[in-house]
């Protein structure tokens, strides 16, 4: 059966006079390389941030090639850089240069758990990150704490609540003006630890989970939580990743009150 002329002409014309797909809020590469211990919670993350996308309207495109990404006419396509589980050297001279670049011109980068445990001699990077990983005892179940709820995320957390995870020791600040998301209470769990290399004692009566800056032109948030594939089914762990993403990638903020 032909399709009718006129009709023809209707449909075009309808298609001419559509509005166009809607656009998503903002688009995120999602980082994993790893030069040093690989997490099983990787692909658990993968999946959890692509799912935040579909739920949020932005756009994700996973990769752990920096070669492929980490130059500045890829870098100019996303409004933030998440490194979810990274570890190690994972960047050359002229891929850090160009993701120092990425920052300067007003991007965002989000840390997951062990991307305070990569990059230590990029002294850039460590600044960024806020603080670094030292050591951390065995998987254990304690109290976190809510330091600040004025953080897109932060909502969902009760004043204190149950939380399982490996809770990284970190070393002192890297950079000054820190704003502390979340604590835990090093009361509820045993933080003392043994490595071959080092011991961990804990970081005393407070003890960051998690932070946020302007740094260099753009902005930085970090979360030690992640390390648990399960994690990423957890609605109140993702709200609060999905804030750090959000105010990575738009610099836009929220009020509790």
């Amino acid at each position: 059966m032909k399709f009718p002329f006129t009709a023809a002409l209707t449909l075009a014309a309808l298609l001419l006079t559509a509005p166009p797909a809607q656009a998503e809020q903002f688009k995120v590469l999602l980082f994993t390389k790893t030069a040093g211990w690989h997490h099983d919670a990787v692909h658990a993350g993968v999946s959890a941030v692509q799912e935040l996308g579909k739920l949020h309207d932005f756009s994700v495109t996973w990769t752990a090639d920096a070669g492929r990404v980490m130059n500045d006419t890829e870098l100019a396509n996303y409004q933030a850089v998440v490194f979810l589980l990274t570890t190690g050297d994972i960047l050359d001279e002229a891929q850090q240069a160009a993701f120092e670049r990425f920052i300067r011109k007003g991007g965002g980068f989000v840390g997951v758990h062990s991307a305070a445990d990569t990059e230590y001699g990029w002294p850039w990077y460590t600044r960024m990150a806020g603080h670094m990983f030292r050591v951390h005892p065995a998987v254990q179940t304690a109290v976190l704490k809510v330091e600040n709820r004025d953080f897109p995320g932060m909502e969902r957390f009760a004043p204190r609540s149950l939380f399982t995870d490996e809770w990284y020791e970190f070393g002192p600040a890297t950079s000054p003006g820190l704003t502390y998301l979340l604590t835990v209470d090093e009361t509820s769990y045993r933080p003392q630890t043994t490595w071959p290399d080092r011991q961990g004692k804990g970081m005393g009566h407070f003890h960051p989970v998690s932070w946020y800056h302007r740094y260099d032109g753009g902005r930085a948030f970090y979360t030690a939580l992640g390390h648990l594939g399960a994690t990423y089914r957890d609605p109140v762990f993702l709200h609060h990743l999905y804030g750090g993403i959000y105010w990575a990638a738009t610099g836009r903020g929220f009020r509790a009150e």
